[in-house]
């Protein structure tokens, strides 16, 4: 990473579908971890990417999602993270994704289109450890049915902070619930703790990441 690099990822908000078959895919993908080995690093198993989106008026919310930055190792993962702003030096209406590569943080994407999002909010004052232990389990393919899984969200609000973990597949309930169990396991979460879901179909109908959404517990 360069200095200008490293200046974006500081100062945007000081954070920072792709196509072919499914074979032309994992064959890429071994390439990758083969090339990342033979440098000498550790390559992770899914490559990813920082995303940022700030809501500005006239302009659609898919021209507003900016990539910040990529990476396939635990060494690159590092060398990004730590330039990264905290939850709580972020901007209000502001979201910061992280997303397995190829795939957008839009519900229209093609992997995010038949899915939707666990949803979780905290307060202020905490959510910054709460988005690091999501991160640190999308990085480290931690999730239960971690396929399933194609990224995370964080939106900043006024008075709480909101977290999602979205997937594939809206339609398979225990790939679902599963994953909640998983989420609140690796957040340390009380079994009490209020979760809701909701499909992106849903979310494309009524025009609302939140509203109307499933309370699952």
């Amino acid at each position: 990473m360069d200095a200008t690099e490293k200046k974006e990822l500081e100062t945007i908000p000081s954070v920072a579908g792709g196509g072919g078959t499914e074979s032309e895919h994992d064959e890429k993908e071994s390439e990758r971890y083969a090339r990342d080995l033979k440098a000498g690093l550790h390559p992770l198993k899914n490559k990813l990417a920082f995303w940022y989106t700030m809501r500005t008026p006239g302009v659609s919310y898919e021209d507003n999602v900016k990539k910040l930055v990529e990476f396939s190792t635990v060494e690159g993962f590092w060398v990004c993270y730590c330039h990264l702003a905290r939850p709580a030096s972020l901007p209000v209406h502001m979201d910061l994704s992280l997303f397995k590569g190829g795939i957008r943080p839009l519900w229209e994407d093609p992997a995010n289109s038949n899915g939707g999002k666990w949803i979780i909010r905290f307060k202020k004052v905490i959510s910054g450890r709460f988005w690091e232990d999501l991160v640190l389990a999308l990085v480290g393919d931690q999730f239960d049915f971690g396929e399933d899984v194609c990224g995370i969200v964080l939106t900043v609000r006024y008075n709480e902070d909101i977290l999602c973990v979205w997937n594939r597949n809206s339609s398979d309930q225990q790939v679902i619930m599963a994953l909640k169990d998983s989420i609140k396991r690796h957040l340390k979460l009380p079994n009490g703790y209020i979760m809701e879901y909701k499909p992106h179909g849903a979310s494309l109908r009524d025009n609302s990441s939140y509203r109307n959404a499933w309370i699952r517990g």
